[in-house]
């Protein structure tokens, strides 16, 4: 027999209690944020009833989920992250906002604070010399109208051959493959790389655990963030995943959209990668990016979700 009591006025007190309501002191929007999610966990409790087992085995992977530092691999594993894109996209056309390179997820993996240069920069710090295929990446930022954004930050990060990245994998230099390049007085910018590889969720961690019991993989498709902004503009968030990859429309953190494919080509010409001052096989990829402009000033700002900082 299913007992439900979350909707009697002696529960709904007593969560009222438990979110704060009977004092002046706190923040009133959290005390409301956690008074709805009290009564909407009780109300799951008792809809689905959850067992007191099922329960308790739900806190004990919030504890480990939290001691593996994979909570914003979770959220993008299951979506979330990518709804407030979509969530966002529905208020931009409601408000009328439309053209511009699309965005999509950040993921749990920025480091503040990169090394900046002018106009054109090499990213790796040549530990995988001789094992990874080198790579040239450019592009230009314009405004919707097409023209020029000089002085656009472009921030970009991606990981190396195993899938991995510098700050979060010790054994990397500081800083590796995470840059921020000014663009030139045509909205240019260029940067010497290699080509990343793919990764997925460590197969013992808490993230790939669910993913299991949904039956899902948990694989991503080689790909290289992007912050880009400009004075003016409004902050882009977007990625770009690379074609012909075997996961690019199957990435566990729906990150893939139109739009964002880059196109990578791989280059055996010895004359040409003489010309670009390499040995061997090379990689090119081309992309630009379209910034609207800034119905705000607050639009040009990023938004303030924690972040990793590199030590100095």
């Amino acid at each position: 027999m299913t007992v439900k009591i979350s909707h009697s006025q002696d529960i709904q007190t007593f969560f009222e209690e438990a979110s704060g309501f009977g004092n002046d002191e706190g923040s009133s929007r959290l005390k409301t944020v956690i008074n709805r999610l009290l009564l909407d966990t009780v109300k799951i409790i008792e809809d689905l009833e959850i067992t007191q087992d099922e329960f308790w085995k739900a806190v004990d992977y919030l504890n480990r989920l939290g001691g593996r530092n994979e909570a914003g691999l979770l959220v993008a594993g299951l979506g979330l992250e990518h709804y407030l894109d979509l969530l966002q996209d529905a208020k931009d056309e409601h408000a009328g906002l439309a053209g511009g390179t699309p965005r999509t997820i950040e993921g749990p993996l920025y480091v503040a604070g990169a090394p900046i240069a002018e106009g054109e920069v090499r990213m790796d710090d040549g530990s995988e010399d001789g094992v990874a295929t080198v790579m040239f990446l450019q592009g230009q930022v314009t405004d919707t109208d097409g023209r020029p954004v000089a002085g656009a930050i472009v921030d970009l990060w991606h990981a190396d051959t195993q899938g991995n990245y510098s700050y979060f994998d010790k054994s990397q230099s500081d800083y590796n493959l995470r840059r921020r390049i000014v663009t030139d007085a045509e909205g240019r910018y260029r940067a010497r790389s290699i080509v990343p590889s793919g990764y997925g969720c460590s197969p013992d961690g808490p993230t790939q655990e669910v993913l299991n019991l949904l039956g899902r993989h948990g694989q991503r498709p080689a790909h290289i963030h992007f912050f880009i902004s400009a004075p003016g503009h409004r902050h882009l968030t977007t990625q770009i995943n690379l074609s012909g990859d075997a996961y690019l429309w199957d990435d566990f953190a729906y990150a893939t959209r139109d739009g964002l494919i880059g196109d990578i080509r791989f280059v055996d010409d010895a004359e040409a990668a003489h010309e670009r001052g390499v040995q061997g096989r090379f990689a090119e990829v081309d992309f630009d990016f379209q910034l609207q402009k800034a119905p705000a000033p607050e639009a040009e700002q990023r938004s303030q979700r924690p972040r990793a900082l590199q030590e100095a």
